[in-house]
């Protein structure tokens, strides 16, 4: 069987199993499977595969027939400017979490050598597209997660900022090292009866320890802000992901603690997503 033919074989067996973009994600895979670029396909259409390459093909043809994402199979991401490592038990970077990253390079335009905390850095792609962006800013990245502090590490490594980077495994309660100048998080805020009503491939796959935010979606929120709080420079900026329908109550915590909201910003889809504030 050719490249071509394969990845046609392929796309039918996704469109078969109602997988969205059936022939884009063959095509990934066939790259995958062969560790090609998308030039190379085309140039090299017809040319037959070996019986290895077809058996690595049609295992993750297999995978995602049964709704395993893209990302996980390829264990990489592309998200701002850059492309993440990832695998797993890892959250896939979402295009509206790239919302933290456009406010907090417009809060910080003029500034210099500020101290940036990420509470829960996941695969890092928060924190480390800030450090690439800012060249004299330095970051400290937290998670409970061992796998969650490697990725980060490596991909650190890969943007050519790990100098500028410290990882601590830690839960967000106990972390008590500096003052910072900026704090982010997104954090998981999921309600949890509401987890199995996610799409399949979410459902399924990605860890629940990134997404459920407990029986009202706040558990998590209510720790990072409450620490956040006490970890922040006067007049530190503090910017938050949050779920579309959370923004009254996560105003009136924050407020709480001691945070003048600044902006309450929309996504991709017109919902509220992210909040900015301040610690007065």
């Amino acid at each position: 069987m050719n490249i071509y033919s394969a990845i046609i074989y392929g796309a039918k067996i996704l469109k078969d199993n109602l997988i969205k973009n059936p022939y884009l994600d063959s095509e990934i895979l066939m790259m995958k499977a062969i560790e090609e670029d998308r030039k190379y396909i085309l140039l090299n259409y017809k040319m037959d595969l070996n019986k290895k390459d077809l058996n690595t093909f049609q295992k993750l043809i297999n995978k995602r027939s049964i709704g395993k994402p893209i990302a996980y199979l390829i264990n990489k991401k592309f998200f701002w400017n850059s492309e993440f490592i990832l695998s797993d038990d890892i959250l896939i970077p979402r295009p509206d979490t790239e919302l933290i990253i456009e406010k907090v390079l417009d809060l910080t335009a003029n500034k210099n050598k500020l101290n940036v905390l990420e509470i829960g850095i996941g695969s890092g792609c928060i924190l480390l597209s800030i450090l690439k962006e800012r060249k004299s800013f330095y970051g400290t990245g937290i998670d409970i997660s061992k796998s969650c502090l490697k990725i980060s590490k490596l991909n650190a490594i890969k943007l050519k900022v790990r100098s500028k980077l410290k990882l601590f495994k830690s839960n967000v309660d106990k972390f008590n090292l500096g003052k910072y100048d900026l704090i982010i998080s997104n954090p998981p805020y999921i309600k949890n009866f509401d987890l199995k009503y996610l799409e399949k491939d979410v459902a399924r796959f990605e860890p629940k320890l990134a997404l459920d935010g407990g029986l009202d979606g706040l558990s998590a929120i209510r720790k990072v802000i409450k620490k956040s709080s006490d970890l922040i420079k006067k007049n530190g900026r503090f910017v938050l992901e949050i779920a579309f329908d959370q923004k009254y109550e996560v105003i009136s915590l924050l407020k709480k603690e001691g945070f003048y909201i600044n902006s309450i910003n929309k996504d991709l889809a017109n919902n509220d997503r992210c909040i900015v504030c301040t610690k007065i």
